[in-house]
């Protein structure tokens, strides 16, 4: 009978210490054969250190592993998935010079000719709904599309437990829907999935059963379909949830950022320009831009920052100064500050420290070198504020930012470019892979510098954090933005009709009042 089986997975005291931190505290829980089961908790509670674990890239200093009732050792990845477990990355294992189907190959532990693997990955593609040209290269893919390589070399190995470590930060809603459906199904045929995710909604829509790891120690497992977002985001940190708070009677300024028919030139064979984008953000004001994965974005955002730059400066002006043929390092000292959306590698450097990576965009407008000399007490000072202020579970500023996990990474980055509070702030995906509590906090910090006077540009995918926490709301779509309206007039139908490529005959060079 059903519940005569044992479970799929089971931890029995697992406990894992590092020099000055313990992980994983006497961790105990249960997965069942077919269930869909969530593993909840802030940034830094243990989860990943935990599934690695299950996969074999760590082993525990005490406690036992039992896979279908029998006490296992998983001592690398390679015998986790001859168990049959699979893991989808928080951070891609990707070589960006290669295609994505030799990407896939070197995942697989037996060898399959290229032609074999190639007719797999379709077939799985064209299931999942996860169409992917296998020949691109994935230097020429969007953040969503390399997730979808990942998940599909993980369903290419058909587990029977498949671990997904935040697989939608990055994907549509459309997209999820169709990854939960997929799950569903894998679920259906006794497939078991270990689903870690901070989208609380997500957890409530898709999972049977929900543990939650604070500080390390397990201290709750629950119901998530009875539950709420809020309840279960409030057992994750341990106190109750603060709400956005804006100042009443919000006023925006004059003009401060002002874009004017911004278009780019088309870098490889796959990106996506921007073409003749307009509109203006005034002092005081979140705009925010929607849009689905790869029509853009990224394009978008390197025009802004300086990391591209074009002939005509009065294509970008901050306070009536043109600054958009300025490169990165003029453009922060004219007050523009920019996060983007890749943070490993793009936005810090994981080989460096936290204070190394503070003065790679902080260094001339706080004062961090001089005279081609780095103040490094400066740095530390500096650095040491974004880990106190933004809550940066780190050992400090000479931490590396590699040995941070991904959401305290994305506190730190973000803090670091908020705290020097820039006139004009461009941030791309602000709350990727943090969890409820954080994301809150970095909500309040971008409500609280638009309140001291800066312009602020937020370039999202969670529809739900941009109508919280913006003002004004557009859509991109295939490099044309949508005209900016505010957001409590335009409705979730309206955005996913934009973000569908539904512009209007006039809205194409449209500039908000």
């Amino acid at each position: 009978m059903e519940n005569t089986r044992p479970n799929r997975l089971e931890l029995i005291g697992i406990t894992k210490q590092f020099p000055g931190v313990l992980a994983n505290d006497n961790v105990s829980f249960a997965v069942k054969p077919g269930e869909i089961h969530a593993l909840l908790g802030e940034n830094g509670a243990g989860k990943s250190t935990l599934v690695k674990m299950i996969y074999g890239i760590m082993q525990p200093n005490a406690g036992e592993i039992r896979w279908n009732g029998e006490t296992v050792v998983v001592p690398n990845p390679k015998a986790a998935r001859k168990l049959g477990i699979g893991m989808v990355f928080q951070h891609f294992s990707l070589f960006e010079a290669l295609t994505v189907l030799e990407n896939i190959a070197l995942g697989m532990d037996a060898k399959i000719p290229a032609r074999e693997l190639e007719a797999r990955i379709r077939d799985v593609m064209r299931t999942y709904g996860l169409l992917l040209d296998p020949h691109r290269t994935v230097a020429t893919l969007s953040v969503g599309e390399r997730q979808r390589i990942e998940i599909v070399r993980a369903l290419l190995l058909n587990p029977k437990l498949l671990i997904m470590d935040e697989p939608t930060s990055v994907l549509t809603p459309q997209e999820v829907e169709q990854l939960f459906t997929v799950l569903r199904q894998l679920a259906s045929e006794g497939c078991s999935i270990l689903y870690i995710s901070h989208k609380l909604h997500e957890i409530k829509a898709l999972c049977d059963t929900a543990t939650i790891l604070r500080g390390g120690k397990k201290v709750d497992t629950c119901d998530p379909r009875i539950e709420t977002s809020r309840s279960m985001a409030e057992k994750m940190i341990g106190s109750g949830l603060k709400d956005i708070v804006k100042p009443e009677g919000r006023r925006f300024g004059d003009a401060k950022l002002v874009v004017d028919t911004l278009s780019t030139r088309k870098s490889g064979h796959f990106d996506v320009p921007v073409d003749r984008v307009s509109f203006t953000v005034r002092a005081g004001e979140i705009l925010g831009i929607a849009g689905v994965a790869g029509n853009g974005q990224n394009a978008l955002l390197d025009a802004l920052s300086g990391e591209i730059h074009g002939d005509d400066r009065n294509a970008i002006t901050i306070d009536g100064r043109g600054i958009g043929h300025l490169d990165t390092t003029e453009r922060r000292k004219q007050g523009l500050c920019a996060v983007p959306e890749e943070r490993n590698g793009h936005a810090a450097v994981g080989d460096f420290s936290l204070a190394e990576n503070s003065v790679l965009t902080a260094r001339d407008r706080l004062g961090m070198v001089m005279l081609g000399l780095i103040n490094s007490g400066a740095a530390k000072t500096y650095t040491g504020k974004v880990i106190a202020d933004f809550a940066v579970k780190a050992l400090g500023p000479g931490s590396t930012a590699g040995s941070l996990s991904g959401g305290n990474l994305q506190k730190y980055i973000m803090g670091r470019e908020i705290l020097q509070k820039p006139s004009v702030l461009v941030v791309s995906q602000p709350t990727w892979g943090v969890d409820a509590g954080a994301a809150a906090a970095i909500h309040q910090a971008l409500v609280d510098l638009a309140a001291a006077g800066s312009a602020i540009v937020v370039i999202s995918q969670d529809l739900d954090e941009l109508r919280a926490l913006c003002d004004t709301l557009a859509v991109i779509n295939m490099g044309r933005l949508s005209a900016a309206r505010p957001v409590k007039d335009i409705s979730i139908e309206e955005i996913g009709l934009l973000m569908g490529g539904v512009h209007g005959g006039e809205e194409r060079d449209a500039v908000p009042a």
